[in-house]
């Protein structure tokens, strides 16, 4: 009878860590669900960046072109990793890339991009984080795929990498393409 008194607390302690040890490996952080897959992106109007940089509005995302959105912000680290995938995508034919800076201030945007380079067309700012909400955004980065008629067809949470070009957003952005 004594036993069970120090087995229960082992064995339930065995049963959790089995469960917590299990969730580390699925889903994928990248794979997290979004509300907003195949509906309309949201309907916002938000400021430029600066002189040099207009903002993408509604119309844009919903111009005929495939649009693809990467919420970033100058004091996000992981954020310098992606450049050299966001420069790939921004010379993709058929493609607009655009910018949302997520609780960030203009000029230190505007110094992060000249330092990494802009590979933006069009650059929004959501200052107080309300249009990130909208968006469904989880953290920075994350990049959307939206369609010509300015339905969001991918949401990839994490920096880019080449893999994740090749395996996620290429395939996104060609599917979205070939169903105008």
């Amino acid at each position: 009878m004594k036993r069970w008194v120090f087995i229960a607390p082992v064995a339930a302690f065995a049963v959790l860590a089995f469960f917590l040890f299990r969730s580390l490996w699925s889903p994928a952080p990248d794979l997290v669900p979004s509300a907003l897959l195949n509906k309309p992106a949201p309907r916002l109007v938000l400021p430029g960046l600066d002189a040099q940089s207009a903002a993408f509005t509604p119309a844009d995302l919903a111009g005929g072109h495939v649009s693809v959105i990467n919420v970033f912000a100058s004091w996000c680290a992981p954020c310098r990793t992606e450049t050299g995938q966001l420069a790939r995508l921004s010379r993709m034919p058929g493609v607009a890339l655009y910018g949302l800076t997520q609780k960030d201030k203009p000029e230190a945007t505007r110094a992060f991009l000249d330092e990494v380079g802009n590979p933006f067309a069009r650059i929004a700012r959501d200052d107080d984080g309300r249009a990130s909400i909208e968006w469904g955004v989880y953290g920075v980065p994350e990049t959307y795929v939206v369609d010509g008629r300015g339905i969001i067809r991918l949401k990839y949470v994490g920096p880019l990498s080449d893999a994740a070009l090749a395996r996620e957003l290429i395939p996104a952005i060609k599917a979205a393409q070939a169903n105008p």
